[in-house]
């Protein structure tokens, strides 16, 4: 009679062994069941933490405490940076008027000088902030609807609607939809 060909479940897994084996074998349903627990010499070489040598972290510019000091890396104290205006700028920024200077064309010079092909610049003297002020008023309205006061930077675009071509339909029927982007 030929044996069978049958995996022998203990072959490469533990099995418990004195008290611990006669105990399974008491209150196992089936005792031919594997423990499930890989022998570590059969299924891993070289096994885990079988290794001498032992790992280095290789260095790297963030691993130098020279060149990587902590205020760098630390992302929660990244305030914002405030921006101060004295009022000898700001007297300055009331006084200025947008001067549209007129430049040659570069064929146009008379005479071959730098004088000549650079751009005027009006240079204003600085006032203090309350002449400054008298000064706009009496210009008169110093913002209007067409003259706005300048805005802060925005790294958004601000959405205005703008009525688009009105999908295909009949010219007779009656539609309510208006199509905007």
């Amino acid at each position: 009679m030929a044996a069978k060909l049958v995996a022998d479940s203990t072959l490469y897994h533990l099995a418990p062994r004195g008290f611990w084996k006669k105990f399974r074998d008491a209150v196992v349903v089936n005792p031919e069941i594997s423990s499930g627990l890989p022998l570590p010499s059969v299924h891993r070489y070289p096994q885990p933490a079988s290794r001498p040598e032992r790992y280095a972290t290789p260095a790297t510019k963030a691993s130098d405490p020279a060149q990587n000091p902590y205020w760098k890396r630390d992302v929660r104290r990244a305030y914002p940076r405030l921006s101060v205006v004295t009022q000898d700028q700001l007297s300055t920024f009331l006084l200025q008027k947008p001067v549209q200077a007129s430049v040659s064309a570069p064929g146009e010079s008379k005479d071959n000088s730098t004088e000549a092909s650079s751009v005027p610049v009006a240079q204003q003297t600085a006032k203090d902030l309350p002449s400054a002020i008298a000064a706009a008023a009496k210009e008169g309205k110093l913002f209007s609807e067409s003259k706005l006061p300048p805005q802060p930077p925005s790294s958004f675009k601000r959405w205005t609607p703008q009525n688009s071509p009105d999908a295909p339909h009949d010219p007779n029927a009656y539609f309510p939809m208006s199509l905007v982007h």
